[in-house]
């Protein structure tokens, strides 16, 4: 798979830069899943677990080690909210017997953002001496604070959507935002473009999820 799946296999160029199979299909499938969160529809679930399959050989063949490791943290709290959308509790469910959507308070907010930076200081660090830990399987770590910042937010991100919580939006446009940067870093193309893409679907996302807040509040 990973072969057939090698940043070396362009099916295109943008910018001059070839554009590879695997990048293709991850965002073929990345903008599907966003699509269907920003409709509320369980369905994202499942376009999600192949988005991690895809994205943890992307990143590896690109040097995004923060990323590809956090795939598989990020898989787990896929299927998390994958049964929590689908298993509310008692007083959670909206017309659709799903859970709803629901708000933050503004405590929870200040420590999901204390939170945030502490932990990417911290992997941040790791991510400098992961060549060092593992010599001959990663080779030094591109931009590491910056990955570092974007993996902790996507997982912020992650447990906020799993948890049905509006305020996810503002964090998948921070990660849109700054992703956009990351991957210009790592010499992607077309990846950037399609963070913007992402970031209009974010907005689209957030006006949705609030109409739906509204309407069961």
């Amino acid at each position: 798979m990973t072969e057939l799946f090698s940043i070396e296999n362009v099916i295109f160029t943008i910018g001059g830069q070839g554009v590879s199979l695997i990048e293709t299909v991850s965002v073929a499938s990345g903008l599907t899943c966003v699509y269907l969160a920003t409709r509320a529809k369980v369905a994202n679930f499942w376009v999600g677990y192949l988005y991690n399959i895809l994205l943890f050989i992307l990143f590896y063949q690109k040097g995004l080690y923060s990323s590809m490791l956090v795939q598989p943290v990020s898989f787990i709290i896929n299927f998390f909210g994958h049964y929590r959308w689908t298993h509310p509790k008692s007083g959670e469910e909206n017309s659709k017997k799903q859970l709803k959507i629901t708000l933050l308070t503004n405590r929870q907010r200040v420590y999901f953002v204390i939170q945030l930076f502490v932990l990417a200081a911290i992997w941040g660090y790791l991510l400098t001496h992961l060549d060092d830990l593992f010599p001959g399987i990663f080779s030094e770590a591109r931009r590491p604070y910056l990955d570092a910042f974007v993996t902790v937010t996507i997982l912020t991100a992650q447990y906020l959507s799993a948890q049905k919580k509006l305020d996810c939006w503002a964090a998948w446009l921070t990660v849109n935002i700054t992703n956009i940067t990351l991957y210009l870093s790592a010499g992607m193309v077309f990846l950037p473009m399609v963070s913007a893409a992402y970031t209009v679907l974010a907005f689209f996302g957030f006006r949705m999820w609030r109409k739906q807040w509204q309407q069961n509040n």
